[in-house]
């Protein structure tokens, strides 16, 4: 099915199953420990050996040599697989020499070998035998150092650069000006489950049980890599324990499994411990940004540019932070500029909101000292300042854009008008008191996706798609949608995801996935429709499927009775045209945080947070609610504590576990409060829906920031905003 048109009155506008909060289906089983994740794939490989990864101990050179003559003779020892014993691997969407080290070593902990023994303990113990000699290399370690050598982005999706009218004259012109830079740090994904994978081979043939988002992405990759073809080679991933982005590519863990158990010959699962996650996998990569903002006195934004560093190993890709600024604000003169430095860190890449999430921790920061520098309510000022068009091309309206009414929706509730604007003034003891904004702003990409229906002769009806859960509730929001369509009760619905036997979806990152997901299900039903009606002699047009009836023609018929003489199965995807390219699709909201301040400890504590978000159709407002405040939390981590810290000696991330990499736990979480406005975006799907997961992070940190101004005084451009950035600065108690 092709969606060329604006979608007019469907089936989905019912809302009988779809836009109602039902509980998630996958929930008694996570609850009771029997869904399997990557790593516990038991029933279907019960006799698995396990691998251990050995990581290089430094950030750039060469392996002049490796002695596994102690490791080989260990007890219980399967296997050992090198760069030199797996043979010469292909290249897949990226240089895949870089999952498995050798003889070049680009980053610290990249993995150099693979131990299979019998048991977990026995492959810890011989890969710790493992001995390799090095020759290192100097390497670059520091953003600022290796600023000025930054060169433009490679243009791709993303232009490097930008740029609307005169910006730099009507800069200077503006009689009110702001020239700030601010930086945020390199930040780690810490999801729950860490990246694993269970590998068998069966002939020349292999299966991968693993923990990934995009799983045609992930398949083809790896059969490039193995130079198998690709229908040699079956992706599993049922459940995602967290991805955030990590789990979007192909990762070592996988390769190595298939390595190893083909070395082995015996299924071979390999998860990777968690200081290997740190550094061996993908992260966040720190910015430096510059952001410039001209205006008249009457609050208007004559010019508005934007400048953002960061660095990446060669090749790597760059963090776009200027995303944002390019649609958020009107500005009739407009710059925007990404540069990308070498590094030799491990490597940066998508990472929940890539470019958006970085981008608005400084843009908004940016946007309130404008507002304090005009004397403006800084919800006022980012109102006068909305556009209905992309500021960038304003011959392209947004589809759909209600940022106005969320920055009024939620200054009213949050009770906006009894903040006092005056920073430092609201004390409770020895806490300072304040109240922060942000906008918070995502586009909203649709992608290919398609799915499988199956009715049964029984009127059960069975979905399958490659699509991923990592936690977002696909597998609920899917069988609402198969409900709707066909007019059975989402208990009679079975959805399978997750494997790559099953139609190829959007999968699940850059909130892309729920929207395109479940318009691949609703190709599907609409042609299941179709042949149901022609088995049962009625008009497809006229039908109507409700109650697991089929009533058409002042007749009723039972829907199972299409499937009498076997099964009915129909395969579908979703097709885009280019309504997101005549229209701007773009999700928006704000972002509402009070905090409070020990002005002797320099503590933060979060207090309260609203969020009004306008995403299209809330598919499922219950599961909707909980990705935007799992998103807040991300946030509260990204504004007071997340931190990766870079030893610029040794060329490494040296908080590299749970313990020292901190995270928000339940203590540092408030009560939360999400408002959903009413939107249908007849322009982005059939479904009219959106995505949510990101949105409920962008805009989150520099409205905790604002707040922390508020309350203080103090002004700190540089994330985390930790205590030792406040002490010294804050006013003494009283």
């Amino acid at each position: 099915m092709k969606f060329t048109t604006p979608a007019t009155t469907n089936v989905i506008d019912r809302e009988r199953y779809v836009g109602r909060p039902y509980d998630r289906i996958d929930g008694p089983l996570k609850c009771t420990g029997n869904a399997p994740y990557a790593y516990e794939h038991h029933k279907e490989v019960p006799n698995a050996a396990h691998g251990y990864v050995v990581g290089a101990t430094i950030p750039k050179g060469r392996i002049v040599s490796i002695d596994l003559d102690a490791a080989r003779r260990a007890p219980g020892v399967l296997a050992i697989v090198t760069a030199a014993t797996a043979g010469q691997l292909g290249k897949g969407s990226k240089n895949t020499a870089m999952l498995l080290g050798g003889p070049r070593i680009e980053h610290y902990h990249q993995a150099v070998a693979l131990v299979v023994a019998e048991t977990f303990e026995q492959a810890r113990a011989a890969a710790a035998l493992v001995h390799v000699n090095y020759a290192q290399e100097q390497g670059r370690f520091d953003l600022a150092a290796v600023k000025g050598s930054a060169k433009p982005a490679p243009d791709g999706q993303d232009k490097s650069d930008t740029r609307v009218g005169d910006f730099e004259r009507n800069f200077e012109l503006a009689p009110v000006r702001l020239d700030a830079s601010y930086t945020t740090p390199d930040q780690s994904h810490a999801m729950m489950e860490p990246h694993a994978s269970t590998a068998v081979w069966n002939g020349d043939k292999v299966t991968v049980w693993t923990s990934n988002q995009m799983i045609d992405w992930c398949r083809t990759d790896l059969a490039r890599t193995l130079k198998l073809p690709k229908e040699k080679v079956r992706v599993v991933s049922p459940y995602v324990g967290g991805g955030f982005g990590a789990k979007l590519f192909l990762r070592a863990d996988a390769v190595l499994a298939a390595l190893g158990a083909r070395a082995a010959k015996r299924p071979v699962k390999v998860a990777l411990h968690r200081h290997l996650i740190f550094n061996n996998t993908t992260h966040r990569p720190a910015t430096i940004q510059r952001i410039r903002i001209g205006a008249g006195r009457d609050g208007r934004i004559m010019a508005l540019g934007h400048e953002t560093w960061n660095g990446n190993l060669p090749k790597g890709k760059p963090e776009h932070s200027t995303l944002q600024t390019r649609l958020l604000y009107a500005a009739p003169h407009r710059m925007t500029a990404t540069r990308v430095a070498e590094l030799d860190l491990p490597e940066g890449n998508a990472m929940r909101a890539p470019g958006e999430a970085p981008g608005m921790m400084a843009l908004e920061i940016a946007m309130d000292e404008m507002a304090e520098k005009l004397n403006m309510d800084p919800v006022q000022f980012r109102i006068l300042n909305d556009t209905k068009v992309d500021p960038e091309k304003p011959i392209r309206p947004f589809s759909e854009r209600r940022f106005a009414e969320c920055l009024r929706t939620g200054a009213t509730r949050f009770g906006w008008s009894k903040r006092n604007p005056k920073p430092g003034q609201v004390r409770e003891g020895r806490w300072l008191v304040g109240q922060g904004v942000a906008a918070a702003f995502r586009n909203s990409p649709v992608l290919t996706s398609g799915a499988r229906v199956r009715l049964a002769s029984n009127g059960l009806v069975t979905v399958e798609t490659d699509m991923t859960d990592i936690g977002t509730g696909s597998y609920t929001i899917i069988a609402q949608t198969a409900a709707e369509m066909l007019g059975v009760p989402v208990e009679r619905i079975t959805v399978r995801l997750g494997d790559s036997d099953f139609p190829t979806s959007a999968g699940s990152g850059g909130q892309w996935g729920a929207n395109s997901a479940t318009a691949g299900v609703y190709a599907a039903c609409v042609k299941l429709r179709e042949l149901v009606a022609a088995r049962l002699g009625v008009n497809a047009a006229d039908a109507e499927f409700v109650d697991g009836k089929v009533v058409a023609g002042g007749r009723s018929l039972p829907l199972a009775q299409a499937a009498a003489d076997g099964e009915l199965v129909v395969e579908d995807k979703i097709e885009f045209g280019d309504l997101d390219k005549k229209n701007q699709l773009s999700t928006f909201g704000a972002h509402f945080v009070e905090v409070a301040v020990d002005t002797i400890t320099g503590e933060t504590r979060v207090r309260r947070m609203l969020a009004v978000c306008a995403a299209g159709r809330i598919l499922n407002p219950k599961q909707a609610r909980s990705q935007v405040i799992g998103a807040m939390a991300m946030g509260i981590g990204g504004a007071l504590m997340e931190h990766l810290v870079v030893d610029k000696r040794l060329g490494f991330f040296a908080n590299h576990d749970l313990a020292t990499y901190e995270v928000p736990v339940h203590a540092d979480v408030p009560h939360q409060e999400v408002i959903f406005l009413d939107e249908e975006d007849e322009y982005s799907s059939p479904m009219k829906a959106k995505g949510i997961a990101e949105l409920g992070l962008c805009g989150v940190a520099a409205a905790v920031a604002n707040a922390i101004y508020n309350a203080t005084g103090v002004r700190v451009r540089d994330y985390p905003l930790t205590l030792d950035k406040l002490l010294d600065k804050l006013p003494l108690a009283v």
